[in-house]
C-alpha cells in the first residue's frame, strides 16, 4: 500500500460492536488524520440480491456486496485520491446521500466480510476482530433494527436465525485467525481502544488523545 496511509480492517459479527469501536477510535484521533469506510455502503441493488428458500432476501452473504469496488476505492484512498460513494440506506424510503471520502493518514474500514475476500484482506496493515456473545449480539441487533431501521421483531429474528448466524459461522469464524487483535466487546472495551490508539500513534506518528472510560 501507499506509504503515507495505514489501513485498519475491523471485522466481526452483526451486533458485535464494530461501528461503536471504530467511532470511538476515530474520536481519539485528529479529524484530518482519519477517515472511515463502511462495507455497508457497497451493497448491490436489491434486484441483484439472493433470496432464500422462503423468498426472503439474504443480505448476509459476501455476494451481497461489491467487494471488488471496495478494494478499488481503498486503493484510491491509499494513493491519496478522494472517493465518492452513495450511503446505503438499508432500503428505507429516504433518498441515499452522496458521501465524499477524503484520504487520510489512518483509514478505518469496518464490515462483516473484510476477512473472507483475500484481495481485500491483503490491503490491511492491521486486522481487528470484534466479538461478543450471541445473546449480546442478538440483543443489540434487535434494538438497532427496530430503532434505526424500523424492522418488525419477527423479521429481525427470522434474519438472525436463517441468515445472520449461518453467515457468521461460515464466512467470519473460519477467518478469525487472520486477525492481529481480538477485541471482546461485551460491555467494556476501553483497554482495547487504548491498545489500538497506541499502536496507531506508534506506526503513523498521529498524536492521539487519551481514551475515556466506557
Amino acid at each position: 500500500m501507499h506509504r503515507g496511509t495505514y489501513l485498519v480492517g475491523v471485522a466481526g459479527g452483526s451486533g458485535s460492536g464494530k461501528t461503536t469501536l471504530v467511532r470511538a477510535l476515530r474520536d481519539l484521533l485528529p479529524p484530518e488524520s482519519v477517515c472511515i469506510v463502511s462495507q455497508d455502503d457497497y451493497y448491490l441493488p436489491i434486484e441483484r440480491q439472493v433470496k432464500d428458500r422462503n423468498g426472503k432476501v439474504n443480505f448476509d452473504l459476501p455476494t451481497a456486496l461489491d467487494l471488488d469496488l471496495l478494494v478499488d476505492d481503498l486503493r484510491c484512498l491509499a494513493q491519496g485520491e478522494t472517493v465518492y460513494r452513495q450511503e446505503y440506506n438499508f432500503n428505507m424510503a429516504t433518498e441515499p446521500r452522496w458521501m465524499e471520502i477524503r484520504p487520510a493518514r489512518v483509514i478505518l474500514v469496518e464490515g462483516l466480510f473484510l476477512l473472507q475476500y483475500k484481495d481485500l484482506r491483503d490491503l490491511f496493515d492491521l486486522m481487528v476482530f470484534v466479538e461478543a456473545s450471541e445473546e449480546v449480539q442478538l440483543h443489540r441487533r434487535i434494538a438497532r433494527d427496530e430503532r434505526e431501521r424500523g424492522y418488525p421483531l419477527e423479521d429481525v429474528l427470522y434474519q438472525w436465525e436463517n441468515h445472520v448466524m449461518p453467515a457468521y459461522r461460515e464466512h467470519l469464524l473460519p477467518y478469525r485467525s487472520h486477525c492481529d487483535l481480538h477485541v471482546v466487546n461485551e460491555s467494556r472495551y476501553e483497554r482495547a481502544l487504548g491498545v489500538l490508539r497506541d499502536h496507531l500513534s506508534h506506526h503513523t506518528g498521529v498524536e492521539a488523545r487519551l481514551a475515556q472510560s466506557v
